[in-house]
């Protein structure tokens, strides 16, 4: 039997999300995500989405791999850098060189689009897991290492119920001290974005500002049932942001010179309780460092998976 490594095509669909489903088993898809995420990707190449398959068979075995064909805003091209955001083999296809075979395809491939450094899977903006969770797939782990692949990054996705959520005396007054030294947390106005969407750009990433535009459009647009977004003013100026739709929470975050006095402790817990008033009684985000995790705690989140930022170097 002949497996061939080919790119995908329209008649791959449902045997590749039967395949996407039996080999992430923590993260399973269905055909409305695999078309809006994957296939509408501007930045998805009709080569890197490869598939191994068997004469006339459905797929084995795949692996998604990303340039940018569009730029992030003024992020740009990153022309050197490729992402592989999602990859698997059948359980009972494995061992058989297919995983090796689709890896060595892709990698070719963004080699001569002239990307020097891949990595799993931090790609934005449809990124599905930041990186390969080791506990969920182990095999993978020891697949990538066999391959040269080197862990960059080990960040955590948190929960937090809130169900009788309270804001605790301390961060109240907190909040009160930082009123003192005219520091003021409040709901985001219209009058604001000409100072924060260029705050978030300079201060964060571009990224967090198409994240941040994404959830305004809808503060201001449709309505803000499901919505909190609370920025930090000192001084007429804005020093940080906090931002959660329906049970997602994220990002936010403080201007660098103002780091370690509180106004991250306070936009977290009033967003959080925010979010109870609204109906919702837990609040997740898929992915933080673990210095950043220590104040998410102090909340209430806990740890429910980790990952593993994985990086090759392209000789």
């Amino acid at each position: 039997m002949t497996t061939q490594v080919r790119p995908y095509r329209g008649t791959d669909e449902a045997g590749l999300v039967r395949l996407w489903n039996a080999s992430m088993i923590y993260d399973r898809i269905n055909v409305t995500v695999l078309r809006t995420r994957v296939l509408l990707d501007p930045n998805l190449h009709p080569d890197t989405l490869l598939v191994a398959a068997d004469n006339g068979g459905a797929p084995a075995g795949f692996v998604l791999a990303i340039r940018r064909r569009v730029p992030l805003f003024l992020q740009g091209l990153e022309p050197e850098l490729g992402w592989i955001t999602a990859f698997g083999v059948l359980p009972e296809r494995r061992r058989q060189g297919i995983g090796r075979r689709l890896f060595a395809a892709a990698l070719d491939r963004l080699a001569a689009a002239g990307c020097r450094t891949v990595l799993i899977a931090p790609y934005t903006p449809n990124y599905f897991i930041p990186g390969v969770d080791p506990d969920a797939y182990p095999e993978a782990m020891k697949f990538l290492e066999k391959l040269g692949w080197e862990q960059q990054a080990a960040p955590v996705s948190m929960r937090a119920e809130l169900t009788g959520f309270q804001i605790p005396l301390e961060v109240e007054a907190l909040a009160q001290r930082l009123s003192s030294e005219g520091i003021e947390i409040r709901p985001v106005t219209a009058a604001d974005l000409p100072d924060l969407m260029p705050f978030i750009a300079e201060t964060f990433s571009w990224d967090w500002y198409r994240f941040a535009q994404e959830y305004l459009l809808e503060l201001f647009g449709r309505g803000a049932d499901d919505l909190c977004f609370l920025v930090a003013v000192q001084g007429g100026r804005i020093v940080g942001y906090c931002q959660q739709r329906r049970e997602r929470f994220g990002p936010f975050g403080v201007h660098p010179s103002l780091r370690n006095q509180g106004i991250g402790r306070v936009l977290l817990f009033r967003c959080l309780a925010d979010m109870l008033t609204k109906g919702f009684h837990c609040a997740w985000f898929l992915w933080t460092g673990r210095d950043a995790a220590r104040l998410y705690e102090m909340a209430g989140f806990h740890t429910v998976r980790r990952f593993a930022v994985m990086r090759y170097v392209v000789p």
